[in-house]
């Protein structure tokens, strides 16, 4: 960047008012200084017959729009350099007057086409020898070298401040078209699966394409992207060329092509440095014409944009991956929340029980879920469910769940009953590979407790004779049509606490690979069998903590405790 602040330095110094000393040398042959948007050059008229236009044998070669393949000729006639038209579509003009044959004198102004040099045609000085302040052709490919830096350095600034991916890939093509000269421009950026996919597409005059408008100039981009190495063909008519190109020369017209792989060097925080570069798209230009050979400055100018292009895309690209993670996280918030407000609350307690429920998702939402009923003959119902998966599609189907067991325990029929419609309910709806592992029970005021266990972790009633595993029913809700389940009933005694939970509690691991186990919860439980059902469930869970420290949590922890008060 040193190097580049320094030509701009230099350009700087030829404002106007400035002067520049440049090396004086008479010219005794005949020459035309040609101004157009690809910048300034002079080029000295050696034939007796000086032929100019878009062809290729033409002595002077322009490309703009408005010049014709053959638009005028100077011809040396008895001593007097003589301009005339060859029919040019646009028109020939001489100091504003439109030609069709004149003779030249020394500073004539030529403009080919309507437009001049600025957007399309050409500007063009007559000079037969050497004029005050004249600077050799060096010099004015210097200055044009100078402009194509500013130019550059003008984009480069632009992409510090670039955030919008989108935004910095038009820049990018835009100050590459403008410093190459090129007609149109895309970049092609990785995916992570590594292949190439079409970002934007530009033309001059900062003309947005589509991408189907590239579909057959892939195969140069392809082989850059593959070798890391730039690609510059300044005539695809070459017989070397035209084989492997020629459906690109004769189907779509383009003549020359540039194309640079875009790079980064990734950094790790490690002794042994940065890892290797990553090539991360490439940068492409083309056009119907025969390229000029660049000048070392120009050349030069053109690997720099595409080194501090990478670095702008993948930034942006880092940007915007960072804004969308924000937005998701932002909305798994929302969801966790809503999913929060779909629990009851935590204490829940009637004349004879009490009882205390809660769900630690391993990752923002989850899968468990439980629910209490308070059914209209006086029994206190209560489920907890595991949905098979993680995240947000079992969390969705969590609520389906919760949903559909909300309207089936309302209605009072029996346990197994009621987990044989919520099964059905699941199964018509199809959904493949989710099935829900689910515990339902009834507990009475006289200790009646009837519950159907659907395929999940046998819950336990422990008391002071001893512990029960809660283990009848069937399999889990959502795999089989028509499946019966089963129910027990049982006597549960004052002081008497249910314990149920999902696997994320009994098969939660420690660093070293244990299971936590059923032992460690009956040994919490009789720990604190005199305690509050709240009390209770903390204990769980922070047992569950401490046997599990050092471990990530890999599966949603949830628990459900009641206290039979009689």
């Amino acid at each position: 960047m040193v190097a580049l602040e320094a030509a701009a330095a230099a350009l700087t110094r030829l404002a106007p008012g400035t002067t520049m000393t440049v090396t004086q040398q008479p010219m005794t042959g005949a020459r035309l200084d040609v101004f157009e948007a690809q910048g300034q050059r002079s080029v000295v008229i050696g034939e007796p017959k000086f032929l100019i236009g878009r062809r290729d044998n033409n002595h002077l070669r322009l490309s703009g729009s408005e010049v014709s393949r053959l638009h005028a000729e100077i011809e040396m006639v008895e001593g007097q350099y003589v301009l005339r038209d060859c029919k040019s579509s646009y028109g020939t003009f001489v100091n504003d007057v439109r030609i069709n044959e004149t003779p030249l004198a020394n500073g004539d102004r030529i403009r080919l086409g309507q437009s001049g040099g600025a957007d399309g045609g050409a500007d063009l000085v007559f000079y037969t020898g050497a004029r005050a302040g004249d600077a050799e052709p060096a010099t004015s490919s210097a200055i044009g070298d100078l402009r194509h830096v500013a130019a550059l350095l003008e984009g480069l600034r632009a992409l510090g401040a670039g955030r919008v991916l989108d935004d910095v890939l038009a820049l990018v093509l835009d100050s590459a078209i403008n410093v190459s000269g090129a007609e149109r421009g895309f970049i092609m950026l990785s995916t992570p699966q590594g292949q190439l996919d079409f970002k934007l597409g530009r033309a001059r005059g900062r003309v947005t394409l589509p991408g189907r408008y590239f579909e057959a100039s892939r195969k140069v981009p392809l082989e850059v992207f593959e070798t890391g190495q730039t690609r510059q063909i300044p005539d695809l008519y070459l017989e070397a060329e035209a084989a492997v190109h020629q459906h690109t020369v004769h189907n779509l017209q383009i003549r020359s092509v540039h194309c640079a792989p875009l790079k980064v060097h990734r950094y790790l925080e490690r002794q042994d440095g940065p890892v290797a570069e990553q090539r991360i798209g490439v940068l492409y230009l083309d056009s119907k014409e025969k390229a000029r050979l660049l000048s070392e400055a120009t050349r030069s100018a053109l690997e720099t944009l595409a080194n501090e292009a990478a670095i702008a895309i993948d930034n942006a690209r880092l940007y915007r991956e960072s804004m969308e993670k924000a937005r998701l996280d932002q909305e798994m918030k929302i969801a966790a929340e809503i999913q929060r407000s779909l629990l009851p609350r935590a204490h829940h307690a009637g004349s004879y029980f009490e009882a205390a429920a809660s769900s630690l998702p391993c990752r923002s939402i989850g899968g468990d879920f439980f629910d209490y009923l308070d059914l209209p003959d006086g029994r206190f119902a209560f489920a907890l469910g595991d949905v098979a998966g993680k995240g947000p599609p079992a969390a969705l189907l969590s609520a389906l769940v919760q949903g559909i067991f909300a309207g089936q325990g309302m209605e009072g029929n029996s346990s197994a009953e009621t987990v044989t419609r919520v099964n059905e309910a699941l199964f018509r709806r199809a959904i493949e590979a989710r099935y829900v592992t689910l515990f339902y029970g009834q507990l009475s005021s006289d200790g009646r407790l009837t519950y159907c266990n659907a395929g999940h972790n046998p819950p336990l009633v422990v008391g002071p004779d001893g512990e029960r595993r809660l283990d009848r029913g069937g399999p889990p809700t959502g795999m089989f049509d028509s499946v019966p389940f089963d129910e027990e009933t049982l006597e549960v005694s004052p002081g008497d606490w249910i314990v149920v939970f999902s696997d994320g509690v009994s098969e939660a691991m420690s660093e070293s690979g244990e299971e936590f186990g059923e032992p460690r919860i009956v040994e919490t439980v009789r720990s604190h069998r005199e305690a509050t059902p709240e009390v209770m469930l903390s204990a769980i869970v922070a047992a569950v903590k401490t046997f599990t420290t050092g471990a990530a949590q890999s599966d949603d922890l949830t628990a459900l405790v009641i206290r039979y008060g009689g």
